[in-house]
């Protein structure tokens, strides 16, 4: 029997459904070394996990300015992208998209016991306490386990935060996340070169914080002020036409002044 016999992808059940089959060999077709396309056929996952990264960003994106049309044509390209690792993981001998599925079905029933196994309690409590556990049997007790260094900054600063609150380790209310903030901007303000890089990042993570502890995502948040930054910007421009980059900085700031009071 060969390699690719004895992988764990080629024992895989078939998947039953037309429109994933079609997906799975379009991209199976791409792939071919000898008559695929010559850029889908090199890649790898770690060449393909930035566009992963960035199509799921796009989906958030479509759900944030309520274009289904578009939700829909984004949650295709990230489908693409499952399909896409799957491919190279089954090429490789490690396992196929029928596995990745199987593996979240698994998932989700192992952390619904309430729903799916009858058992009395169930809830986000029991969802974290079996993640918890599920850690532990693959050898990663730490509390900060389990927190993918791929995220950005801020989204992970909440995360580790979160996860260290579990053991105790928080401000008992906001005030204490708070005052940080204050510590913080002082060590900037007094950071020589080789440290203010450092030091803005303490005060950026205290920030995330105090935001934490007053119930607020600070990722939404942030997204809402890009949004409501770019919209005044570009409303500044419009009245201004041509001529915005030649005015000097009084001159903006009276139209931005304008354009907010204008609800912009």
């Amino acid at each position: 029997m060969s390699d690719r016999e004895d992988s764990p992808a080629a024992t895989t059940p078939q998947i039953q459904s037309p429109g994933i089959e079609r997906l799975m060999a379009i991209m199976a077709r791409l792939r071919d070394p000898v008559s695929g396309c010559e850029w889908d056929s090199v890649q790898t996952f770690a060449t393909i996990a930035p566009y992963t990264i960035e199509e799921a960003y796009e989906v958030a994106d479509a759900i944030q300015r309520g274009d289904l049309d578009d939700l829909k044509d984004e949650l295709g390209d990230l489908l693409l992208q499952v399909i896409f690792h799957s491919r190279m993981a089954e090429e490789a001998g490690h396992f196929a998209l029928a596995d990745v599925i199987a593996a979240i079905s698994d998932k989700m029933e192992r952390r619904h016991p309430h729903i799916f196994r009858g058992a009395e309690q169930g809830g986000h409590h029991l969802w974290e306490q079996i993640k918890a556990e599920e850690r532990g049997s693959k050898g990663r007790a730490g509390a900060l386990d389990g927190v993918a260094t791929g995220l950005p900054a801020l989204l992970r600063a909440e995360k580790l935060q979160k996860r260290a609150a579990r053991t105790g380790f928080d401000w008992p209310d906001p005030s204490g996340a708070r005052a940080k903030i204050d510590e913080e901007l002082a060590e900037v303000e007094t950071a020589d070169d080789a440290t203010r890089e450092e030091e803005i990042g303490d005060l950026l993570f205290a920030m995330v914080n105090w935001s934490r502890k007053l119930g607020i995502d600070p990722e939404a948040a942030l997204r809402a002020a890009n949004a409501k930054f770019e919209k005044r910007f570009r409303a500044m421009e419009a009245v201004a036409g041509d001529t915005f980059a030649t005015l000097d900085l009084d001159a903006q700031e009276a139209l931005w002044q304008q354009v907010k009071r204008a609800g912009g």
